[in-house]
């Protein structure tokens, strides 16, 4: 065989990669699980914004735990089936999703780029996944209804003291047509989120030495910052103090379940009670009117060492029966995740760092190959375990190879 032969030869075997010049494009396509958008967004923002999105509360075992919950399941797949097609749809309180997944709710999103929630919305609709916008968000409820109008966007409220600023929020998120409330119950008080205390981050951000000397060589972040619309709340005017202290002002220590009672008469759309962390809580949220419970210990930024939301799936399904939603999030950060937990009893989930780890790396961008990396890990999942459908997934198909210890 000749030389030239040869050549030609290698050529059939060989393909290289044509340049990308666009940099935003050619980080993200590096970019192949969401612990890679998570090492470009450390990269690319200060300590102070990532850390608000990395951290959790106190030793953060809470967040490491739900972590490591995942990672100890084993699948059980069937063999021999036609997995042709993967559906990942499913219904969401009579409204068609395409996917079994939202955006959580995040606080301050603005801060990590300033594509903040309307990016979030505007993406979640276009994978047909629902959005939900936070009571400490940085974009008004009416800039998320004007942004995706045809999105399934919902409200999380944290109860305030101050029952007539809830009822006002209530009845903004009522008017901007927004799907259903998320009332948020695991927040008496503010975590102990001690990466904040240490970063200084305040609202505005009280700047350290440490913070000045670690945000300088992140230009593209503060271009970002600097230039676009400043940072306003989607529920109040101003803040002059710590985040902590921001939430314990507006958090009401006081609520009960007759506030739970009263805001299902004063709200009459869907109802989700967010930060459920046993069964008992779970029967009685949904007797005091919530239409699904959220299994939820709040990412593991409020109580450390609270329940891991995927353990609590399967026994919380036992006691509800079939016909009741179960939501959970928290350590969600492969596709595979979230198959686990809906095969585990429940049926939808909702990432938050995930989706911040996206904007942080790319702005909108960022969030679609959010999308784009958990859609594909799913689909793959599901054609693995040999189903073709969500409601094909069951309990025999998760194993817990070992139990959590302290």
């Amino acid at each position: 065989m000749t030389t030239a032969s040869r050549i030609k030869n290698l050529k059939q075997l060989m393909r290289f990669r044509r340049p990308i010049f666009n940099p935003k494009t050619r980080r993200l396509n590096k970019a192949l699980t969401i612990y890679d958008l998570r090492s470009i967004a450390k990269r690319r923002t200060p300590i102070g914004p990532f850390d608000y999105t990395d951290g959790a509360a106190d030793q953060e075992i809470s967040l490491n735990r739900a972590r490591q919950a995942f990672e100890n399941i084993e699948f059980q797949p069937r063999i021999l089936r036609n997995v042709e097609r993967a559906d990942l749809s499913v219904e969401l309180f009579g409204r068609d999703m395409k996917i079994p997944l939202g955006i959580a709710p995040t606080g301050f999103t603005r801060m990590m780029n300033t594509a903040g929630e309307i990016a979030g919305a505007q993406v979640a609709s276009k994978y047909g996944a629902p959005f939900c916008l936070s009571t400490m968000g940085t974009t008004s409820i009416e800039e998320i209804s004007k942004s995706s109008p045809d999105g399934s966007n919902w409200f999380q409220l944290y109860l305030w003291r101050d029952r007539e600023r809830s009822l006002s929020l209530i009845e903004r998120a009522e008017r901007a047509g927004f799907d259903g409330l998320v009332l948020t119950v695991d927040a008496q008080v503010a975590g102990a989120r001690l990466r904040d205390i240490r970063n200084g981050l305040t609202v505005p951000p009280t700047l350290t030495a440490k913070t000045l000397l670690n945000a300088a060589p992140r230009t593209s972040w503060w271009w970002n910052f600097l230039t676009k619309e400043p940072l306003t709340f989607a529920s109040l005017e101003s803040w002059n103090g710590t985040v902590a202290e921001l939430m314990n002002t507006m958090f009401d220590p006081t609520m009960t379940f007759d506030d739970l009672k009263w805001i299902r008469k004063v709200w009459g759309r869907k109802l989700i009670v967010k930060g459920v962390q046993n069964v008992d809580d779970a029967k009685q949220a949904i007797k005091y009117g919530a239409e699904a419970v959220w299994l939820s210990n709040h990412g593991g930024r409020q109580l450390d060492r609270a329940p891991v939301p995927f353990h609590l799936i399967s026994p919380t399904r036992k006691a509800l029966g079939k016909s009741v939603p179960i939501h959970f999030d928290t350590g969600i950060m492969h596709g595979a995740d979230v198959i686990a937990g809906l095969a585990s009893g429940g049926n939808f989930a909702w990432i938050g760092r995930a989706y911040l780890y996206g904007l942080m790396a790319g702005g909108r961008a960022g969030v679609e190959k959010t999308f784009d990396i958990l859609v594909s890990q799913m689909t793959r999942t599901m054609k693995l375990l040999g189903v073709n459908s969500v409601s094909e997934l069951e309990p025999s198909m998760v194993k817990t190879l070992f139990e959590m210890r302290p």
